[in-house]
């Protein structure tokens, strides 16, 4: 270890706080809190830790750290230090799921409409609905039961809607405040627990109506009731009242985390979210910091209530997320805990075995894909891909797979310098000796493999360079293509020959990944370079924009589709006048 890090260490105080760790760049890597900040950040650095903890440790270089007063202020802190610095040790949920949503929109003709985004737009929203078709079987029920305008904007005749008595037909008529505000009461009633109530004042009116012989009421009454009953009791009931609560259990186990969250609407469970990460905390610090991550999502509104496992402190979550905490003691509710803990625990039993199965299978395939190329496990794979279109702008892009994993750390773009016109040989040349000219002057470690997506005349211009400019031994191969643009033979040698390889085998699907991964990000690079030279030469043909203003320009619209699309103001509120905005869309109409 260092002896500045073995300083550090040295004279840690011994209260909270949070610590960020460095690697030799100054970059922040990881940040973490501690309740006793001597202990924490000094276990780094003694005994021994599972395989990602040694890698972590083994990128520290240096690290500071900022005393609060209470475990709360280092929880937060935490959370807003991880979220200015993004460290790539640290998981950032990025919650790729869309839950809908049902909305009733604040307008003077409010809607009940299903929607995945949540906007801070005066609309009242209720859910989430993991399970779409309980939000879709729900706004079914509402709309039976209060007719709400359906139509986005008000036609200038009824529609289907009004004709069934689902919509009270504003288009043609006048639907005063008041009536909207009694139906948005309603609903809002309705979706808060309250569908019991209003089933009971429908039975109420339902037998009114027939004792006043108006049986075409009295049965609309019984429809409605029936209605409520077949949606609701469609989800099975949970919890006796009526609380919407979020029910979280975890698992922790090998430096990896399973969070699960039930979601209990209406004292129903309809739904769950499962999250799985790894760690470098104990447990139940990581569990707040999740907490913490999950609610600040806009995707995940706040209940009334949040049921908790025991193991955390319910009183410091609470103060944290701003929302009730409770530890359930008994019954229903703490059964419900210990399901949420046991299916974390199975989801992550799960991912172990899918682990060591797909471990075991790629390990396989590194060995066998050496062997068939007669060189030493390929440990280490870098392949690289060019991309232009009719010579223009172009550029390549290198990938990075470690023990057959992507290592995207270790991606590269290149825009191609030295080459004019459509010239793959030259290209392939050029990037081959930039990459490796770079790890030679730093010092880094080479490659086992390096793939080149293309045939005979790619392999020799690598090898040329590796070999008679740089003087390295590495093993070159390259995938060549049929003429359906699909992967059909592995080359390799001098002069490079077809190396035998069966289709169906693990390293040949192994290479096609490569080989498709590199692919993809050659073309992203591309299309985002060609989008910004194109965006560039629209501008240049305009007056008055200088190189201040195109950046202004290239950083809030980001494309010439996002530039047309845009109006006046737009461009008024980024400090373009008005002339040459106008100037500007002008010439966008016209190409």
């Amino acid at each position: 270890m260092m002896e500045k890090l073995k300083e550090k260490l040295a004279i840690l105080p011994d209260q909270p706080g949070c610590y960020l760790m460095k690697d030799r760049q100054g970059t922040i890597i990881y940040v973490g809190k501690a309740k006793v900040l001597k202990n924490r950040v000094r276990s780094y650095f003694t005994g021994t830790h599972d395989g990602k903890t040694q890698l972590l440790v083994s990128e520290i270089e240096d690290f500071e750290y900022i005393i609060t007063s209470s475990n709360l202020e280092a929880l937060i802190l935490e959370f807003n230090l991880i979220k200015k610095y993004d460290p790539k040790y640290n998981v950032m949920l990025k919650d790729d799921k869309s839950y809908p949503f049902l909305k009733v929109t604040f307008e003077e003709q409010p809607r009940l409409i299903t929607t995945r985004i949540v906007k801070k737009d005066k609309g009242k929203y209720f859910g989430p609905y993991p399970n779409a078709a309980a939000a879709s079987e729900t706004k079914k029920l509402l709309d039976r039961l209060y007719p709400l305008r359906k139509c986005s904007t008000l036609p200038d005749r009824v529609c289907l809607y009004y004709h069934i008595n689902q919509c009270l037909g504003p288009c043609i008529q006048e639907v005063s405040e008041e009536t909207n505000r009694q139906m948005v009461e309603e609903i809002t009633r309705f979706l808060n627990g309250g569908h019991k109530e209003i089933k009971k004042d429908l039975m109420l009116k339902m037998e009114r109506a027939a004792e006043a012989l108006e049986f075409e009421r009295a049965k609309e009454y019984r429809d409605q009731i029936q209605h409520i009953e077949a949606v609701m009791e469609k989800q099975k009931m949970t919890i006796a009242d009526d609380v919407d609560r979020d029910v979280f259990g975890f698992a922790f186990n090998k430096g990896w985390m399973c969070v699960q969250v039930f979601f209990v609407r209406q004292g129903r469970l309809i739904e769950r979210d499962v999250s799985l990460f790894p760690v470098y905390q104990e447990a139940d610090e990581e569990f707040l910091t999740f907490l913490g991550q999950f609610y600040s999502q806009k995707e995940h509104l706040k209940p009334k209530e949040i049921f908790l496992p025991s193991s955390i402190d319910k009183d410091l979550a609470s103060e944290f997320i701003q929302v009730r905490t409770v530890h359930p003691q008994k019954g229903s509710k703490k059964e419900l805990v210990e399901l949420a803990n046991k299916n974390a625990e199975a989801a992550l039993k799960d991912k172990f075995l899918l682990i060591e199965r797909d471990e075991a299978k790629t390990v396989r395939a590194i060995e066998n894909l050496g062997i068939a190329l007669n060189i030493r496990t390929p440990h280490v794979i870098e392949a690289f891909d060019n991309s232009n279109i009719q010579g223009v702008d172009p550029v390549s892009a290198m990938v990075s797979f470690v023990d057959g994993k992507p290592n995207r750390k270790g991606y590269r773009k290149y825009k191609v310098k030295t080459v004019q016109g459509p010239d793959d040989y030259e290209s392939m040349r050029e990037v081959v000796r930039r990459r490796y000219l770079r790890l030679l002057k730093e010092k880094q470690p080479l490659p086992d493999l390096i793939v080149i997506d293309g045939g005979k005349g790619q392999i020799s211009a690598a090898q040329s360079v590796l070999e008679d400019e740089l003087g390295l031994s590495i093993p070159v191969c390259g995938l060549a293509k049929d003429d359906k643009h699909r992967t059909s033979q592995l080359m390799m040698g001098e002069p490079p020959e077809v190396v035998p390889l069966k289709r169906d085998s693990q390293e040949f699907y192994m290479l096609q990944r490569i080989q498709d991964e590199v692919h993809r990000f050659a073309i992203t690079f591309h299309r985002q370079i060609r989008s910004k030279s194109l965006f560039a030469s629209v501008l240049d043909e305009i007056e008055g924009v200088g190189e201040k203003r195109k950046r202004v320009l290239l950083k809030h619209f980001g494309s010439v589709k996002k530039m047309k699309e845009a109006d006046l103001e737009e461009f008024r509120s980024i400090g373009i006048p008005e002339k040459i905005a106008k100037a500007l869309l002008e010439k966008l109409q016209e190409s």
